[in-house]
């Protein structure tokens, strides 16, 4: 199949099975390397859920240490704040195209109960990475999430799924994310999924409301120290759904709010809910050109910002959904497709996990 891209757009995709069936990474590698001409080879990722099952309960940190030092420091801080139940370097190949990997580490850790007297445990482990990522020299949380993990680099995408195995990994959800930075660095930390436990955040376009959403999110004790305006995404979910309570839906409506005059025209409840997102979580609206894909435990999300200056196409066949920046992409892994649609500005795409997948 031939595979049109558009030059310097960066590149989403992603793939989940609603009845958790496991595919190995070689499937999203396929899709996200569809639409290479999006890259420049300065960033590259992918985020996996399901991956751990023999260890689901515990989170699973992926570190990045800039040297001995820092991996030295952050064991020390582990060993005060969890009980380490297993270490061991991530396992890559060499490949063409990925130079200069930092030390790349995973930690199975278990939250001690008595440490949890004044907190939840999914606040504790939120603090841990923020402490961690600002605290810390030369190191950095590439994710923290229970049966889940981000594997991302600086290089084309397709070279860092290579880098890192992907192949022997199996996912009931995939995304991908193909780089081509504009106004932030292109480093092996500011390389995309973007995560906070078990959100990850790819994302095509750009955030112009950071400042305001950075601000908003500090008021939160949320530190952001990632040198990109996509880490925001991230942290709003989980102050809106975790912290907050809101349901999903609700949060999305917060981040890509109604705009006014479509409010007018609402209905008398539904305009009352809509008005109340808009004043109450005003400085959660994410302005700028954007289409993003949003994994968590349970599913995945796609979203367009609302005048979609970003490209978004969904799909699905039998129990599979699927979304890229391009048909292409989703049609070199699944030519026989039920469905296909171009989701409407500000208008989300839910996949959800069956509730008797475990």
């Amino acid at each position: 199949m031939k595979c049109d891209g558009i030059p310097s757009g960066c590149a989403i995709s992603g793939l989940m099975s609603e009845e958790g069936r496991r595919i190995d990474g070689s499937v999203v590698i396929k899709s996200i390397a569809c639409m290479h001409d999006r890259s420049n080879g300065l960033g590259g990722g992918f985020a996996a859920y399901g991956i751990y099952p023999k260890r689901k309960d515990m989170y699973a940190f992926h570190m990045m240490f800039d040297n001995a030092q820092a991996k030295e420091n952050t064991e020390e801080f582990f060993k005060n704040y969890f009980n380490v139940d297993k270490d061991e370097a991530i396992p890559t190949r060499r490949q063409k195209g990925v130079t200069n990997p930092p030390i790349l580490w995973r930690y199975f850790l278990e939250v001690p109960e008595n440490k949890l007297e004044f907190q939840s445990e999914r606040d504790y482990v939120t603090k841990t990475v923020m402490k961690i990522n600002s605290d810390i020299e030369g190191a950095f949380v590439a994710s923290s999430g229970k049966n889940m993990g981000a594997f991302k680099g600086v290089g084309y995408p397709e070279d860092i799924g290579e880098f890192y195995k992907l192949e022997e990994y199996s996912a009931y959800i995939w995304t991908s994310h193909g780089r081509f930075p504009t106004n932030t660095p292109g480093w092996w930390g500011g390389a995309h999924p973007f995560t906070l436990l078990d959100w990850s955040v790819v994302h095509n376009g750009e955030i112009s409301s950071y400042g305001i959403n950075k601000r908003y999110l500090e008021m939160f004790d949320y530190k952001l120290e990632l040198r990109t305006d996509t880490e925001v995404i991230a942290y709003l979910f989980d102050l809106l759904v975790r912290k907050h309570k809101l349901p999903v839906e609700k949060a999305v409506q917060a981040l890509a709010a109604t705009f006014w005059k479509d409010i007018d025209r609402m209905e008398p409840e539904q305009k009352k809910v809509a008005t109340a997102l808009r004043q109450v979580y005003g400085s959660t609206l994410l302005n700028g050109p954007f289409s993003i894909i949003l994994g968590h435990s349970r599913g995945m999300i796609g979203l367009n910002d609302r005048i979609k200056l970003r490209p978004m196409t969904a799909a699905r066949k039998d129990d599979m959904l699927y979304m890229a920046s391009e048909e292409s992409a989703i049609r070199e892994i699944a030519p026989d497709l039920d469905e296909v649609w171009s989701p409407r500005a500000g208008t989300p795409v839910f996949g959800k996990l069956r509730p008797e997948v475990e």
